[in-house]
């Protein structure tokens, strides 16, 4: 249970779960680089904001406060669980998770598949220190609670807000290394945009997503190890029999359409007998990864869709909590 500060009887009640990152880190005064991560305590950074108490009622928690390079299973599992246990209350509207830039879309995919609530979660962080010129992080968290505590987020999985843009949890990639709009969903576009504490949707979501899902985390104490192989010219095939010591099922980041040398199908077509499935991603980052009968001759080589390898491995992870049932785990990507 979260005690609601509700200073405010009109306004929405908002839950800030704080992971650390770049939102929360600090460094020499002005400068961009040479920081330390995850250095504030979520109350500092919630006093960094003006007005943040005018568009909602906040109550905050400090679940980890690291480099987002370091954010582990464990995490997820603790964050996820926080979440759906609060979500239960009442006098709680939504959420927001402060979140370090480097891998926080893989965390709001793994929060898009298995959070069990229809109330708002919206993820964001920041690509420049609390102390830089010109931080990013307090605007991206004041759009992150107005979007939360706004009715029109109901129902629309976790969302990711940064630079004034609203992505979807599935969707959403980082896509610069330093850029203050570092993040967008390629293809498919943002759900809509910020403009102060206002929210304009354009589009929609159409995946399964929180509530929605056949995805239960509760009680899992750790998720089956997926690993991911990168494919490039001449690429060593002996690095997929590595990983398959080490893995229950793997992900290829191929060439162009998801597509690895005839060493490397015949090492996936190997790992079929072991029952571990293989799933197809491409390394462009963008585009469709569909059936490719000249690749796919293993039963257990399965296109990825649109998921990047990092969120295709979270997916067969999940998927294995499951099934380890081929068709099965097929019949998951093309759904979600």
């Amino acid at each position: 249970m979260i005690l609601i500060n509700s200073k405010n009887s009109e306004l929405k009640n908002i839950v800030i779960l704080a992971t650390g990152g770049t939102i929360a880190g600090t460094g020499i005064a002005g400068k961009t680089t040479n920081y330390k991560a995850g250095n504030l305590d979520i109350k500092s950074l919630v006093d960094s904001v003006p007005s943040l108490d005018e568009i909602a009622n906040i109550s905050y928690q400090q679940i980890a406060n690291v480099d987002s390079n370091d954010i582990t299973i464990d995490h997820w599992l603790t964050l996820a669980n926080r979440i759906n246990e609060i979500s239960k209350q009442s006098d709680v509207d939504g959420f927001v998770i402060t979140h370090g830039t480097d891998t926080l879309e893989e965390t709001a995919y793994f929060l898009d598949l298995t959070v069990k609530t229809n109330k708002p979660v919206i993820v964001t962080g920041a690509m420049r220190p609390s102390t830089a010129t010109s931080a990013d992080g307090p605007l991206n968290l004041y759009q992150s609670v107005a979007l939360a505590a706004n009715d029109l987020s109901k129902g629309q999985g976790c969302m990711v807000v940064f630079a004034d843009g609203i992505y979807s949890g599935r969707n959403v990639q980082k896509v610069n290394t330093f850029k203050t709009n570092a993040f967008n969903s390629i293809d498919l576009g943002c759900l809509g945009y910020m403009r102060d504490n206002i929210p304009y949707f354009l589009n929609k979501s159409i995946k399964p997503h929180t509530v929605d899902t056949e995805f239960d985390i509760f009680g899992l104490k750790e998720l089956p190890q997926v690993s991911i192989a990168y494919f490039n010219i001449d690429a060593d095939p002996l690095i997929i029999d590595y990983l398959a010591q080490k893995s229950e099922g793997l992900v290829i980041a191929g060439a162009g359409c998801g597509t690895f040398s005839s060493a490397w199908i015949k090492k996936v077509k190997e790992l079929e007998t072991k029952g571990i499935p293989v799933v197809r991603s491409s390394r462009t980052g963008s585009g469709i990864i569909l059936k490719d009968y000249a690749i796919d001759k293993s039963t257990n080589c399965i296109p990825g869709n649109t998921l990047a390898p990092s969120k295709a491995r979270i997916l067969l992870s999940l998927a294995l909590t499951k099934t380890r049932d081929y068709s099965e785990i097929k019949r998951i990507f093309e759904e979600y």
